[in-house]
């Protein structure tokens, strides 16, 4: 078995860094590829080189990956504990991201709806996909009030910190995308480990109860995560907690996805 992560930076040499600014912010986004838009958004503590791994699976399989750094330091890989923590302490007080509070998708939204009008402009396609990892795991949804969203994957959404069944999104935008998932016959997928204690059952109940069959969620066993994983809770789905190989269930989430993203871009 592959060991789960990697020790070494990233350079992230195959994509372009690029300053872009939207909603009066300005934020630096790795792109490459062609094809129709797909936005990877990092979980905590930022895009490392499992992050940027799944990143360049979705490019290969066809689309342009726009990769914002919402926090940490790019292409770092798991290896200081200080600087994961000094991470995950500033995103969690950041006003960008309102991570403690329910029903609310905080103002970062508004700039990654921002950037999905943008990417859809650049790469062209029929819409445009996201996934979001962790602590960015909601934020896919919340984007799907932009209308060129229509490929949205919540993998391990863990925000709210500290309410089990909390929705990190206002009532009335999650009764809007339900609206539009109707209207248009889109669906969100969502994936999570069994025994996630970051991102519980209850979440993914609430959104069921919400969004009906408009939410596929895929919950995977925790024994089928890497055990190499420097985190022992089982939680990344296709990033640290991956065992790529055929077969194991947390590949076929990544397949799934890139098929699903597939579907509804090309």
């Amino acid at each position: 078995m592959a060991k789960a992560h990697s020790t070494e930076r990233d350079a992230l040499n195959d994509f372009a860094s690029r300053e872009i600014a939207l909603e009066s912010k300005t934020k630096r986004v790795f792109v490459s590829g062609t094809g129709p838009a797909v936005i990877v958004m990092a979980e905590m503590p930022g895009i490392s080189p499992e992050v940027a791994r799944f990143a360049r699976w979705v490019r290969d399989a066809g689309f342009t990956v726009y990769m914002p750094v919402l926090f940490g330091d790019p292409g770092a890989p798991l290896t200081s504990t200080l600087k994961i923590i000094g991470t995950i302490v500033k995103g969690c007080i950041s006003r960008e991201f309102h991570a403690f509070r329910a029903n609310s998708s905080g103002p970062i939204a508004v700039w990654l709806r921002a950037l999905a009008r943008l990417a859809l402009s650049e790469a062209g396609g029929k819409g445009v996909g996201a996934i979001g990892m962790c602590f960015t795991g909601n934020f896919a949804l919340s984007m799907m009030l932009e209308p060129a969203m229509l490929a949205p994957v919540l993998s391990q959404p863990s925000l709210p910190i500290g309410k089990a069944g909390g929705m990190h999104i206002a009532p009335e935008e999650l009764a809007a995308v339900k609206k539009r998932m109707d209207e248009e016959d889109l669906t969100v997928l969502a994936y999570r480990f069994d025994g996630d204690s970051l991102c519980k059952a209850a979440r993914f109940e609430a959104y069921q109860a919400a969004l009906g069959d408009r939410f596929v969620p895929t919950v995977i066993d925790d024994k089928d995560a890497n055990p190499g994983a420097r985190m022992k809770n089982p939680h990344s789905v296709v990033t640290h907690h991956l065992i790529n190989e055929t077969g194991q269930p947390t590949k076929k989430a990544v397949d799934d996805i890139l098929a699903f993203f597939d579907r509804r871009l090309h």
